[in-house]
């Protein structure tokens, strides 16, 4: 089952990245197909807020690190994604982070795009357990 969800996981970002920007209504695409392969229930919004480009370019990055981490390492059943116009949240049900910072490439990654923005960028154990990724707009910066 892993190795399928992987497989897709690959093929959606593989899809995505065909094209020339990352957006978040197409993260928001990539991460439905890409939980459903993993059988993992996804609660995610119908609809997105409209955003500035740039805005709109981290919080689909910040959607595909954090479906990418679900996938590959939580062990969940459910994951939720929330989208406001100030920020996006990815969190999901499984074991949680394995530091209390956890960091990794992909996490690196998002951290230097969304400090081109001064975006705050919060990772760690959701309340009840499993794992949270946040990043939002410090305070009116937008």
């Amino acid at each position: 089952m892993e190795a399928l969800a992987r497989a897709a996981l690959a093929d959606v970002r593989q899809t995505v990245g065909a094209y020339r920007e990352v957006t978040l209504a197409a993260e928001l695409a990539g991460a439905r197909s890409a939980l459903a392969a993993a059988g993992i229930a996804a609660e995610l919004p119908v609809a997105v807020p409209e955003l500035p480009h740039d805005w709109d370019r981290l919080f689909g990055w910040t959607v595909r690190e954090g479906v990418t981490n679900v996938v590959r390492h939580s062990g969940a059943r459910c994951c939720t994604i929330r989208v406001d116009p100030d920020g996006v949240e990815v969190s999901d049900d499984g074991r949680g982070p394995s530091a209390p910072d956890a960091t990794g490439h992909g996490l690196l990654g998002l951290r230097e795009r969304a400090r081109r923005l001064d975006a705050v960028v919060t990772v760690g154990r959701r309340d009840g357990g499993g794992f949270l990724l946040r990043v939002h707009a410090p305070g009116e910066a937008r």
